[in-house]
């Protein structure tokens, strides 16, 4: 018995072996197969493009110095970025025509922020680490540059801000800076406007768009003169700017009888409480803020837009050789008088080519490494005086704008809503 059992483990044993076997051969020849099929390829090492950090100069494509443009073409917000599009491509076609930098052609590459912060951080990585941009116009709200600005910033990429205004914009970091005034320096004239119009004005009631960082900044703004004025703030209304439907901000409003209305708010959502409140029977002055400054805003109220009153940072009608060059221009592709938006888009791009060309003088720009050209930029944009459309501008060390000339206009509409335009008054 105990013979039978041997033989039958030996015989267990010995097919348990040929099976392992059998297993590790064809493993074997598996793994050499795959290694004699493998192509005989060396290495690989990064390329300079793969490297957001590249000490490879730039300017070398025969396309042209390329200058980012990140604004909102799409969402509530593109009300105001399609008007800095067609401020920065006449700028483009301007100074190409113009020669450029010192003949090289500059490349305007566009990325759509959308209306929020995410969008505007992908935009924003994308025109500085993809398509390579010497430095970005952009973008159109405050809100998204509080959010994209510091990322450009740590990367080492100037950044002018065509539209924010609010508050802290340039202290973001040291290659941030803006050609739009801010708003404690503009605002407080259209207040100044409507009480020579009306004297009497005695009660405020204030709306703003609580979920957008500069309509928190320019209200701020606002109630800080109405007190300053000796004026009463009757009540605080808090809306979005996505809503649609005042009706119980504007009621609440109109029961205190106020006798001015301050909107800070953007343009659809502005221009539809303005509708809702002559709706419901208010007929008293109204100021807008600055992002109810675009004639965008006429569709949306129609007649019901007249007589608002917006504090100005730019006049169609300055007398000086590039604004009339600009207005020409912009005349002939829209046949419409020029906005604020779409001159501060231009007077962006006017900056960086003029600033690339201080810096070519010192440097040939097409020598310079990437990081080292946006650097010398950042100080050449931070130093220089500019004639613009806006008047003479320049920058304190810090990216603030200096800019002298501000104005006020009243919005004028055809008693059937189709036809408006800016009024300067101020």
């Amino acid at each position: 018995m105990n013979r039978y059992i041997n033989q039958l483990i030996n015989q267990r044993a010995i097919a348990k072996f040929r099976r392992i076997a059998t297993t590790l051969f064809v493993s074997f020849l598996a793994f050499t197969l795959v290694v004699a099929c493998q192509p005989n390829t060396p290495p690989q090492t990064p390329t300079p493009d793969s490297n957001p950090g590249t000490t490879e100069p730039t300017t070398g494509d025969q396309d042209g110095i390329p200058i980012g443009i990140g604004v909102a073409q799409t969402s509530n917000v593109a009300l105001l970025g399609q008007e800095e599009v067609i401020g920065a491509e006449l700028a483009g076609t301007y100074f190409n025509d113009q020669g450029g930098v010192d003949g090289t052609p500059i490349k305007l590459v566009f990325q759509d922020t959308g209306g929020d912060e995410q969008g505007t951080i992908n935009a924003f990585n994308t025109l500085m680490n993809q398509d390579k941009v010497v430095g970005i116009v952009g973008p159109t709200l405050s809100q998204q540059a509080f959010s994209a600005n510091p990322i450009a910033d740590r990367a080492g990429v100037p950044v002018l801000g065509p539209s924010n205004t609010a508050k802290g914009i340039p202290q973001i970091g040291e290659y941030i800076g803006r050609v739009s005034a801010p708003v404690a320096v503009v605002a407080p004239n259209a207040l100044d406007a409507a009480l020579e119009i009306n004297p009497d004005i005695s009660k405020v009631a204030v709306f703003f768009a609580q979920n957008d960082a500069f309509s928190k900044s320019e209200t701020e703004t606002f109630q800080e003169a109405v007190t300053a004025k000796g004026l009463e703030t009757v009540t605080v209304q808090r809306f979005q700017t996505t809503d649609t439907d005042f009706q119980s901000q504007a009621t609440n409003a109109i029961g205190l009888d106020p006798d001015l209305v301050i909107i800070s708010g953007l343009a659809a959502d502005g221009g539809n409480l303005v509708k809702q409140l002559r709706e419901l029977g208010y007929e008293g002055l109204i100021i807008g803020g600055n992002g109810l400054n675009t004639s965008n805003l006429f569709p949306v109220c129609k007649a019901l837009c007249d007589g608002i009153l917006i504090a100005q940072a730019y006049s169609p009608e300055l007398d000086n050789e590039i604004n009339q060059a600009f207005r020409a221009a912009y005349q002939a592709k829209t046949q419409q008088e020029p906005p604020q938006f779409s001159a501060q888009a231009f007077t962006g791009v006017q900056v960086f080519v003029e600033a690339l060309r201080v810096v070519n003088q010192d440097t040939p720009i097409a020598d310079l490494p990437l990081p080292e050209l946006r650097t010398k930029l950042r100080d050449a944009i931070f130093a220089g005086t500019y004639q613009t459309p806006l008047g003479e501008i320049s920058f304190t060390a810090e990216g603030e704008i200096i800019q002298q000339q501000f104005y006020v206009a009243a919005i004028e509409m055809s008693e059937d809503g189709e036809q408006g335009k800016f009024k300067f008054i101020k």
